[in-house]
């Protein structure tokens, strides 16, 4: 790449310089930027209509279910997240630009251009920055700019939002790097800068309203350019340049506003299309109490924006536009909660609807709110937060209390009170071993939480059954005849939840 650089032609004897710097010089360094992971994929996008089909697709997932206070999402979550579009890399490159002349020859083309040129000159310096397929939407204007776009796959517009952040990033850095006290060197960089970023945001005005549930990354990932970028236009003090460059920072604070009524817009289109799902009651039954696949799309949604708030807190502290999204998590959390609530009436069986809830608050809870985890527990200890602890004392309540009310004590003396022991202990043992078998291929797939509730469980019925052998001894006749001891029902209950 040195050696290349080294071709960018200098100035000749009477100042003049070639009509258009050479191609390529900085191309290769900017498209081996990357500035974005990998897409939001659902099976809520791309329903088959298959029986089993739509389940089986989210809950393949179910293995990366995230390690306790991990604070980052499972699966595609994690990996999915906002880059922070290699800002230092691509401000490097922009001063490198600077440095060997090649921006101010762009910006002296432009200038020098007849009327009918600049295009020409912005289309060469695009095609440097990988973005010249911008002008094509340029010229084709308002809906014929969006047909082009509409027919893009979202793996597609992603990866034109990433070039489309490298191009402006590069193209905003450059003009900074060229604002100095020479007013008239000043102005032709205000007027090239401002045709280019104006070139560039001709994209936004086409793509926002095609940003979709399944694109929420790629609005994102514009929003948090624009709003960066915004930030660090400078304003001169010469008044013709001040002006110019006033205008830019205005162009720039529009789209990112239209940007973030994308946003909201993706995230009401997200929320009606899981209120909408008809198979949340089948899916809760097939899943046996999983993490739903709406729920882990949902959170994906959420961490994305969270990312999104922090990237914008870290380049741009003193900008307000991160508190509009902070609300929008709050808002999209609870609204999370309210729908798994509502969603999981839906299911007849009462405990695997608490176990359903415990699953997918817990999910819920140590995803997005991890702050709510005791950061001091050791590795093989979790905090429920109270509302999961409520999800776990209900299951527990309708799954077992049943159980214990077999091993009541009886009020009949001598032998009738005896048979009538021996018999509670048969029954007790029996609604164990039913309940055991009901409920083992139920899913818990958090291990921490799996061992929690079945430590619940074992202290509830387990030890209660201990406490009751204790009181009788003459059952231990029984228990030693067929019976089931207290540890053999500690290893029944070992078995549950595995899935």
């Amino acid at each position: 790449m040195a050696g290349r650089l080294a071709t960018v032609p200098e100035e000749s004897a009477d100042g003049s310089t070639a009509a258009y710097p050479p191609r390529g010089l900085y191309l290769d360094l900017i498209q081996s930027i990357a500035v974005s992971g990998a897409q939001i994929r659902s099976t809520l996008f791309s329903h088959s209509g298959e029986s089993g089909s739509s389940y089986s697709s989210g809950s393949r997932t179910s293995g990366s279910y995230p390690s306790h206070n991990s604070g980052c999402s499972s699966g595609s979550a994690q990996s999915a997240a906002p880059a922070d579009f290699c800002t230092r890399e691509l401000k490097t490159i922009a001063r490198r630009m600077v440095s060997d002349g090649y921006t101010q020859r762009m910006v002296k083309a432009f200038n020098n251009a007849s009327p009918d040129q600049p295009n020409r000159v912005l289309e060469s310096w695009f095609l440097e920055l990988d973005v010249d397929w911008v002008l094509q939407i340029c010229e084709k204007h308002g809906s014929q700019g969006q047909l082009w776009l509409q027919d893009k796959s979202a793996s597609s517009l992603q990866d034109l939002v990433a070039r489309w952040i490298r191009g402006l990033t590069v193209i905003v850095h450059s003009i900074c790097e060229l604002v100095f006290p020479d007013h008239n060197e000043l102005e032709g960089v205000a007027r090239f800068g401002k045709a280019s970023i104006t070139g560039m945001l001709a994209f936004v005005d086409a793509a926002a309203p095609l940003l979709k549930a399944e694109k929420l990354q790629a609005v994102l990932g514009m929003y948090i350019c624009v709003c960066t970028l915004y930030m660090i236009i400078p304003v001169p003090m010469h008044t013709e340049s001040r002006i110019i460059f006033n205008e830019i920072r205005s162009s720039l604070a529009r789209e990112g506003n239209s940007l973030k009524n994308a946003i909201f817009s993706t995230m009401k289109e997200a929320r009606t299309l899981v209120e909408e799902d008809d198979l949340w009651a089948i899916e809760i039954l097939r899943g046996r109490g999983e993490v739903h696949r709406n729920a882990r799309l949902m959170v994906n949604y959420i961490l994305y924006m969270k990312k999104a708030v922090a990237m914008l807190d870290h380049f741009a502290p003193v900008h307000k536009n991160s508190s509009g999204l902070k609300g929008l998590i709050n808002d999209t959390i609870d609204y999370l909660k309210d729908l798994l609530s509502r969603k999981s009436e839906l299911c007849s069986d009462p405990s695997l609807r608490y176990l359903f809830l415990l699953n997918n608050s817990y999910f819920v809870a140590q995803q997005c709110e991890p702050s709510r985890f005791s950061t001091g527990y050791a590795r093989d200890k979790i905090q429920l937060t109270p509302e999961c602890q409520n999800y776990m004392h209900s299951y527990l309540h309708v799954s077992w209390g049943h159980v214990l009310s077999c091993i009541r004590k009886s009020r009949f003396p001598g032998p009738i009170h005896r048979w009538i022991n021996t018999s509670s202990v048969a029954k007790f043992e029996l609604a164990v071993r039913k309940t055991c078998q009901a409920h083992k291929f139920w899913k818990v797939p958090d291990p921490l939480l799996r061992n929690e509730l079945r430590g619940a469980i074992a202290t509830r019925v387990v030890s209660g059954y201990r406490r009751y052998l204790e009181e009788h001894p003459e059952l231990q006749k029984h228990v030693g005849h067929g019976g089931s001891s207290p540890e053999i029902l500690e290893d029944m209950l070992g078995d549950l939840f595995e899935g």
